[in-house]
Order: structure tokens, then C-alpha cells, then sequence
């Protein structure tokens, strides 16, 4: 496929009811041409100052291909990861997030870069982190942002300072088609959401206020998220204008968990089965958790852990303005 056929593709008038009966290799198909046609779409409306198409043809085929997912039913949707959930934030998301952080500009970050051949720790460390931040996570039906939902999100503002207060803390539970009343709610053994907790809930796509004051927020501050490329493939694909406000650089996301493997020195003596990198096992490290307890897997629960485990970290380093 290439990138007109992707255009096409997307474009074509799409039919739900024309899919019932047909069999699992045909569905599968379509899955997977429509997840195909996402990630070149993706990639020339990032890559390209002036892409023929607006992000619009995008969103609509990544709802589509939701749908499609609902009717190849939970077990086939888990059974692979889509390209279009992203690994990490690129190297040039992280310049701008190490100056969002400093309050310098991305070409002093960039220059000091090449100056120095700075590695990810050096960058991290040259100044005091500073300023008001919003943290955010959400809990979701898939680990493909293109096949599953949003089912909670919790975000709250706050400074980067030694003994700071969150302000603004919101926590939203948001619903799902019906079809998983019978099946439970998808992932549910990780973020123990049950169907109790979203019947009746707008579905995340559908809740026009929850997008537009969210979009708000994320223009508002920089976003620190654990993880933050999978917020961010999720928001680029579920809501309305962040692919677009993300490009205008008017949204900066930054990785919590790049700043630990960064900055905390007991990573590179763990092992990887230890997990040193997860919001639960760097909360322990730093004492915001204690060693017997868990971290909780709903949005605002995990984003005020993670803020209180950052603030620890740079702390500990020194790096608190």
C-alpha cells in the first residue's frame, strides 16, 4: 500500500452491517489494510508542512477500525500489538521536552547536544527542572490506541517544586459499546475496571466537553505522563485537534520514565525482570510508595503518584529550582 491507496482507502464509505456473517480471515484482512493505511497516514501528516488530506480522514478511519474490532471480539484484538502505538517519543520530542523542563529554548538544548555529545542523563541534569506541569494517565481497553477505548483518564496541574500542591485534579470514567457488557470490560485484570464502573458513561469519542476541556489543559502546560509516547499515540488517534496541536508545537508530552532512566543510577543495576523503569518499582525507590504497595492503575491515582515520585527524583539529584 502506498500512501494514495491509503488515502482511498480511508476515504471509501464504510458499512458495518455489510460485515456481519462474514468470516475471521476477511475481518482480519480489512484490520489489517485499515491499520496500514493509519500508519501512512500518520506519517506523511507528521512528516509532511502540507499534507493533502486533513486529520479528520485519519480519526474517522482509526473509529472505524475500532469497530471492526468490537466484531472480531476481545481475544484477537489482545492477540497483537498495531504499529501505530508509538515505543517512544522521538529525539526531537525529547530536546523540546529537557527545554520545556529548563525554560530554555530547544536551540540552546539542541546546540549543547552537539557541543557536547550529551547523552540523556547530561541534558536532564544541566539545569533545575522548573515551572507548572500537567501530569496525565489513562487506563485502556487495548494497548493499540487504532482497536480499543479510553476508559479512564486523570490529570491534575501542578508546579515542580518541593512541597508543591496539585490544583485542577480531574478523574473521568468513560464507557464503551455495549457488546462488552457480556464480556467485561477488556484489560480489566490490569486497571480492575469493571462494567459497574463505566455503564452509562459517555464513550470518550462522543464526550465533546471532556475533549475540548482536555485539549485546553494539554495546550495549557507541557504534560508529563509515565510513558508518555502511549498517551500520546492514544490522543492522536481519540482526540479531536491534538494531532494538530501537537505538530503547531503548541503540546509538549515528556516522559517521566526517560527522566528515570536518565537520572536515577539504580536502573543500569537492576534487572530487566525487576521492571526498574515501571511507576510502581521507581515510587518504591524513592519512598512515595512503600515497598508492599501497589501502584493503582486509575488515571489520577497514577498521575499523582507520578508527580510525587518526580519530585523525589529531582530532589534527590539536586535539581529542584
Amino acid at each position: 500500500m502506498n500512501l494514495g491507496d491509503a488515502i482511498s482507502h480511508a476515504s471509501t464509505i464504510f458499512m458495518p452491517e455489510f460485515l456481519f456473517g462474514v468470516d475471521e480471515d476477511y475481518l482480519l484482512g480489512e484490520r489489517t489494510a485499515n491499520e496500514e493505511a493509519l500508519h501512512l497516514l500518520l506519517e506523511e501528516y507528521t512528516t509532511n508542512p502540507n499534507p493533502s488530506f486533513g486529520f479528520d480522514l485519519v480519526l474517522d478511519l482509526a473509529d472505524r477500525n475500532r469497530s471492526l474490532c468490537d466484531m472480531m471480539g476481545p481475544e484477537s484484538v489482545q492477540a497483537n500489538r498495531s504499529r501505530n502505538l508509538a515505543n517512544h517519543l522521538s529525539d526531537d520530542d525529547i530536546l523540546r521536552g529537557v527545554a520545556a523542563l529548563q525554560h530554555r529554548s530547544v536551540e540552546k538544548v539542541a546546540k549543547e547536544v552537539e557541543g557536547m555529545n550529551a547523552t540523556k542523563g547530561v541534558l536532564y541534569a544541566s539545569k533545575p527542572a522548573k515551572g507548572t506541569f500537567v501530569g496525565i494517565d489513562i487506563e485502556t481497553t487495548s494497548t493499540s490506541p487504532d482497536r480499543g477505548y479510553i476508559v479512564n483518564i486523570g490529570w491534575e496541574v501542578m508546579e515542580l517544586a518541593d512541597g508543591a500542591e496539585p490544583t485542577e485534579a480531574h478523574s473521568v470514567f468513560c464507557g464503551i459499546p455495549d457488546e462488552y457488557e457480556a464480556t467485561g470490560v477488556p484489560l480489566s485484570e490490569i486497571h480492575k475496571i469493571q462494567w459497574s464502573d463505566i455503564a452509562g458513561k459517555k464513550p470518550f469519542r462522543e464526550d465533546a466537553d471532556l475533549q475540548k476541556l482536555l485539549l485546553k489543559t494539554l495546550k495549557a502546560h507541557p504534560f508529563l505522563a509515565h510513558n508518555a509516547a502511549f498517551e500520546d499515540s492514544w490522543f492522536t488517534l481519540h482526540l479531536n485537534g491534538y494531532a494538530e496541536a501537537r505538530k503547531a508545537g503548541r503540546i509538549v508530552p515528556i516522559d517521566t520514565r526517560d527522566i528515570c532512566r536518565a537520572l536515577d543510577p539504580d536502573v543500569k543495576f537492576m534487572s530487566w525482570e525487576a521492571k526498574p523503569t515501571s511507576l510502581e518499582a521507581w515510587a518504591q525507590r524513592r519512598g512515595a510508595l512503600a515497598p508492599d504497595e501497589a501502584e493503582r492503575h486509575l488515571g489520577l491515582d497514577d498521575t499523582d503518584l507520578m508527580f510525587r515520585t518526580l519530585i523525589a527524583e529531582l530532589k534527590e539529584r539536586n535539581l529542584l529550582k
